[in-house]
């Protein structure tokens, strides 16, 4: 019998020191040897056969479907080596708050928190995670780094900023709030359109924005080729170095957007736009601050604020 080692102590808590794949090899080496007795060589193949059901599924939702008793797959973990079943069924866990299973495997894991009245731990990972996702982004980006890309966004013609799906309202957000200083910030696409067809008649002296997230969308990648053949300042956003976004970018930025929910986190994204529009200001004209006050002030006198709320 081969025996896998679980588990290392890392702050009192025990942490999985080999991947899944690890594990599945590890079950199919002892398929291979036929020294498993017949409910635990059904259970074993069950697995193989259904892994990612593991992370998702409870230890009574999964017997039942391999047609086993509980009790089958804890001494199944526990001939790996683990103590018991859930410390098992960790690193499959584990890997999907990774976000490497597919969408709706991780909203499944996410009822399983519900069904085993984890909800508290899911309220701890969730504001871990963004406070990591923040630090590990800004610690992988230079104020040189932010610096030359809000040079190339003021001396720009025009600054086309670029997000479909989840990140459209972060273009738009960056597009706002830079228009209260800045004429030429378009958020794209515009209703009705495409991104290359919003950028037919862009070109050098023009810069894009463009951010996307595994899964890459298509439409970005494009633009953001499109872009660069036309001769505009590229800024690439995205979480990863090898993205198509960032690769031949002019300045490229990677988030790191991991979080236990079903979709890549966007709170990163918004800190570092807001992070480099805030640099933008900084190196812009002196003109700058009585645009914003013009604006400002425009929209008290149109009574567009509420001034004095408890009055």
């Amino acid at each position: 019998m081969q025996t896998f080692v679980p588990s290392s102590i890392m702050n009192g808590t025990k942490v999985a020191t080999r991947e899944t794949d690890a594990l599945l090899n590890a079950l199919a080496s002892d398929l291979d040897l036929g020294t498993l007795a017949p409910e635990i060589r059904k259970a074993a193949t069950y697995l193989l056969e259904n892994s990612s059901e593991i992370g998702v599924s409870s230890i009574r939702e999964l017997a039942r479907a391999a047609g086993i008793k509980p009790n089958t797959l804890v001494r199944l973990a526990r001939r790996l080596g683990f103590d018991g079943y859930d410390e098992f069924r960790e690193p499959f866990r584990e890997e999907i708050r990774r976000g490497s299973p597919s969408f709706p495997d991780r909203t499944r894991w996410l009822q399983s928190l519900q069904q085993s009245g984890r909800l508290g731990s899911l309220y701890a990972l969730c504001v871990d995670a963004a406070l990591c996702n923040i630090e590990e982004t800004v610690s992988g980006i230079s104020e040189a780094q932010l610096t030359a890309a809000a040079r190339a966004i003021w001396a720009s013609r025009r600054t086309f900023v670029l997000g479909v799906g989840v990140h459209h309202p972060n273009a738009r957000n960056f597009a706002y709030l830079a228009g209260t200083g800045m004429n030429e910030v378009h958020a794209i696409p515009r209703s009705g359109s495409t991104p290359v067809d919003d950028l037919a008649h862009a070109g050098p002296g023009d810069v894009l924005i463009a951010m996307t997230c595994k899964p890459y969308r298509r439409e970005v990648v494009d633009a953001m080729a499109m872009a660069r053949e036309q001769g505009l300042v590229t800024i690439g956003i995205s979480d990863s170095p090898a993205s198509p976004v960032v690769t031949g970018a002019d300045h490229r930025f990677v988030v790191s957007v991991e979080a236990p929910q079903f979709f890549p986190s966007s709170v990163p994204v918004i800190a570092l736009l807001e992070t480099l529009l805030s640099f933008v200001i900084a190196i812009a004209s002196p003109d700058i601050v009585s645009r914003v006050e013009a604006f400002h002030a425009r929209r008290h006198a149109l009574g567009l604020y509420v001034d004095n709320p408890t009055g």
